[in-house]
C-alpha cells in the first residue's frame, strides 16, 4: 500500500496542466494506484517520468509507446475510461 506521502507527491506529478492527461491521471493515481501491486506503481511511476507530450499522443491513441512497462499503464488507464 503506498504511503500518503507518497501518494500527495504523485498526485502532483500527475497534475500536468494539460486537460486532457490530468483527466486522466488524478483520477487514476487518486481511486487506483494505492491499489495496484509494486510493480504496476513502479510502471506508473515511470510513466510520470515521460513527457507530456508523447503521453498525449498515447492517450489520444496516435502511437504507441515503444516500452512495453509503457503500453501497459497507458492500457490499464485508458480501459478505465473507455465504454466496452
Amino acid at each position: 500500500m503506498a504511503e500518503q506521502s507518497e501518494l500527495n507527491r504523485l498526485f502532483w506529478q500527475s497534475r500536468r496542466g494539460m486537460l486532457e492527461l490530468d483527466v486522466l491521471l488524478v483520477p487514476f493515481v487518486k481511486e487506483v494506484y494505492p491499489g495496484l501491486d509494486e510493480e504496476d506503481q513502479r510502471r506508473y511511476r515511470k510513466l510520470l517520468s515521460c513527457e507530456d507530450q508523447d503521453m498525449f499522443g498515447w492517450f489520444m491513441q496516435r502511437e504507441e509507446p515503444e516500452d512495453e512497462d509503457l503500453r501497459r499503464m497507458v492500457r490499464m488507464i485508458l480501459d478505465r475510461v473507455q465504454p466496452k
